[in-house]
């Protein structure tokens, strides 16, 4: 190291002791594993280009010069070591942040590592010098690495190309969670616009998602939230390639493969290693005497990485997921084509839990979810284990789930520390003091200006008038506190009918087109008014049903209004909302129709927009006017909140207790539910029955069947 450290010297003459010990301690205990030049540079490159002003060709000759002198060094070593017998340890490279506790804890003065005499031109900025030791480190547990899987010998070229880059990056991102290196973990997205047609959505915003934080991505609809979760996954934003990114938006294609088996398939490492090992069982079991220690030695180590990788532990935990989220032990075994739309997204979010991405991007994953299923999926992401973006209007999941939110507004993404509730209290805060700063500069600019004013053309005030004018013109321009415009929603006034308007006696209720034995539920007794608030709760599955035995009693001028959760994707895409209740009610003014699409919000420009291009809350406004277009004087509404935001959902229940006609309420969001029911009817075990204590009652009676299944998995776990 002599030779190099002269070199170093009569190259960088201005380098200090500091520095030069450092870069001399990154050659000395890496000079085995540089393999060229351009790897020196990498490691202390941009150390000497901060150091010299030297241009990068200058400085890559000089790591090439150095790196020959390292291999000379290297040999004239090894010869001395066999002569004497002594095997000389290398000192590991110089940690920054050690170098400066250390001078900290010696020198209280000192701030940072670097010494205050120093020529200031000559600092070099740590996170640079972190920079390349990271580098180096990668190189060097790249090498480990690639030795590891050397040692297992897995050759499969066809399942290698079809799955190379998901098997890479799940290999770094263990590797890298062992040694804590969750930096490289982090993304990072600066400065980026989105826009959606000729409408920007977003224009210089930042956005930081730290390794292992949960972030709730909320705000108004049509603002882009799926949009932005849509450029993430594609990649069209800039993010490092090794992050498995997996966005649960498309539903599992149907056929014939079983849904536990259809989550197992999402671990490749796992299918890899099971189809090695029957691939050497069978070469064993047809020519055992020519290569069987040869391949009995593949197969142990088959063995190793599949014991490695907990392989047999995989179906019972793919098993508790598909449990929790509500497929029972025997759907498990179903075909995935014998599963609905829902029941296959539920199976898309079960694979994408299974398979623990690096980021996991969610949209609204309690839309497809029963309230069981729901508690469930909160209680699991509470520890999720890597990166979680997911949008949600769903309070409680807000307050439960995220340690931080997301808030879209203006054009730009506003990051909020905590749940919804503290982000609430913060937000609120922060807008009081913004609207107070700006109230007391507007009454400081008033009184300057009252002054200027009033002493303008005095002569002896005339130095004290331009001191005043310069300070006006030197305070910071302050805004006023823009706020969001409320959300109303407002259903039409109807006629009082004389109760009961209502009554189902000892009612059985089975799909349409089932026979007698293929009932639902049974013995149905429920009595309804226009001051009714009924919420129906209970596993989802029920399907179409209809009355087939007992005796219905409904009022002459009942009108129902009734509201399907897949009634926003019935809508004509191609018209605007306007066109569409034209064509559904012809014969109004086109004034009546603006009236009833602005009673949900939909006013101004949106109502001429075609349907297509509203996003999905926008559309479910649509839907509610065109449903109370008819003037129904009893509202059904099956899981009226999806797709809404926070705010929409607030003013539905607002509106839902101000609104004169029944309600009948099919829900999974507890905060709508607690604002609006008055009855709680639950769906179970072939009956429909009132729960006495609404929705807390209700809710210990699933919590405590929560702990009940995961007793009897924790149990299934221990004895597979």
């Amino acid at each position: 190291m002599a030779i190099c450290g002269e070199y170093i010297r009569s190259q960088f003459p201005t380098i200090d002791d500091d520095l030069y010990q450092y870069v001399e301690g990154i050659l000395d205990s890496s000079k085995d594993d540089f393999e060229d030049g351009d790897e020196v540079y990498e490691a202390i490159g941009e150390v000497l280009h901060e150091v010299a002003e030297k241009t990068e060709n200058e400085v890559r000759q000089i790591c090439v010069k150095l790196l020959e002198m390292l291999k000379g060094n290297s040999n004239d070593e090894n010869v001395e070591r066999r002569k004497n017998g002594v095997n000389k340890v290398l000192n590991a490279p110089v940690h920054l942040g050690t170098m400066a506790a250390t001078l900290e804890a010696q020198v209280e003065q000192i701030k940072s590592i670097w010494v205050t005499t120093r020529d200031d031109g000559m600092k070099v900025d740590a996170k640079k010098l972190e920079k390349a030791e990271a580098k180096l480190q990668q190189k060097q547990e790249k090498r480990s690495n690639n030795e590891l899987s050397g040692r297992i010998n897995i050759t499969s070229q066809g399942i290698e190309s079809a799955s190379a880059s998901q098997m890479t990056s799940k290999k770094d991102s263990r590797m890298e969670t062992k040694g804590n290196v969750n930096k490289i973990q982090d993304i990072r997205i600066e400065n980026f616009d989105i826009a959606y047609g000729d409408r920007i959505l977003l224009q210089g915003a930042d956005l930081t998602l730290a390794f292992g934080r949960r972030y709730g991505l909320i705000g108004r609809n049509g603002l882009g939230k799926t949009t932005l979760l849509r450029m993430i996954s594609s990649k069209q934003l800039r993010i490092p390639s090794h992050i498995r990114v997996l966005h649960v938006e498309q539903e599992v294609a149907g056929d014939n493969t079983s849904a536990l088996e259809s989550v197992l398939e999402c671990d490749q490492e796992r299918s890899m290693l099971l189809s090695k090992e029957a691939e050497l069982q069978a070469m064993i079991e047809k020519d055992a005497s020519k290569t069987g220690d040869a391949l009995g030695e593949e197969l142990a180590k088959i063995y190793e990485a599949m014991q490695l990788v907990e392989v047999d532990k995989a179906p019972a935990r793919a098993s508790a997921i598909l449990s929790g989220l509500g497929f029972s032990v025997e759907r498990q075994s179903w075909p995935t084509k014998a599963f609905s739309g829902g029941w296959r997204m539920r199976l898309a979010l079960a694979r994408a839990l299974f398979s623990r991405p690096d980021l996991l991007l969610l949209d609204e994953p309690t839309n497809m979810l029963d309230i069981k299923a729901i508690l469930w999926l909160e209680k699991y992401l509470q520890s999720w284990p890597t990166t979680l973006l997911v949008v949600s209007h769903d309070r409680n999941f807000l307050d439960t789930v995220p340690t931080d939110i997301l808030y879209l507004r203006g054009q730009k993404i506003e990051a909020y520390r905590g749940n919804y509730e503290q982000f609430s209290k913060t937000k609120g805060e922060r807008e009081r003091n913004q609207q107070r700063e700006y109230e007391a500069q507007q009454a400081k600019r008033a009184h300057v200006q009252e002054f200027i004013d009033r002493f303008r053309y005095n002569a002896n005030r005339a130095s004290s008038v331009q001191s005043k004018i310069k300070m006006l013109e030197k305070l910071p321009e302050l805004k006023p506190m823009e706020k969001e415009g409320e959300v109303t929603l407002r259903f039409p006034d109807v006629e009082p009918l004389s109760p009961p308007i209502l009554q189902l006696n000892e009612v059985s209720f089975s799909y349409i087109g089932g026979n007698d034995n293929s009932y639902i539920f049974s013995s149905v007794n429920l009595t309804a008014s226009l001051q009714s608030r009924i919420c129906i709760v209970g596993e989802n599955g029920a399907g179409a049903l209809s009355p087939t035995r007992g005796t219905v009693h409904v009022h002459r001028n009942l009108k129902f209004g009734y509201f399907s959760q897949h009634h926003v994707d019935q809508l004509d895409m191609r018209v605007c909302p306007v066109e569409l209740l034209q064509n559904h009610f012809p014969g109004k003014p086109i004034e009546e129709y603006r009236r009833m699409l602005g009673s949900f919000g939909i006013s101004g420009n949106l109502a001429l927009q075609s349907i297509n291009s509203l996003s999905g809350g926008q559309k479910s406004r649509v839907a509610f006017a065109l449903m109370c277009a008819a003037m129904p004087n009893f509202l059904v509404l099956d899981e009226p909140t999806n797709h809404l935001d926070i705010e929409s959902i607030e003013a539905l229940g607002k509106a839902l207790n101000a609104c004169q006609a029944g309600v009948i309420l099919v829900s999974h969001d507890e905060r709508l539910i607690r604002m609006v029911c008055t009855e709680l009817w639950v769906c179970a075990e072939g009956s429909v029955r009132c729960i006495e204590g609404g929705f807390d009652e209700y809710r210990k009676i699933i919590e405590k069947e929560l702990e009940i299944y995961e007793r009897a998995m924790k149990n299934h776990c221990l004895l597979t």
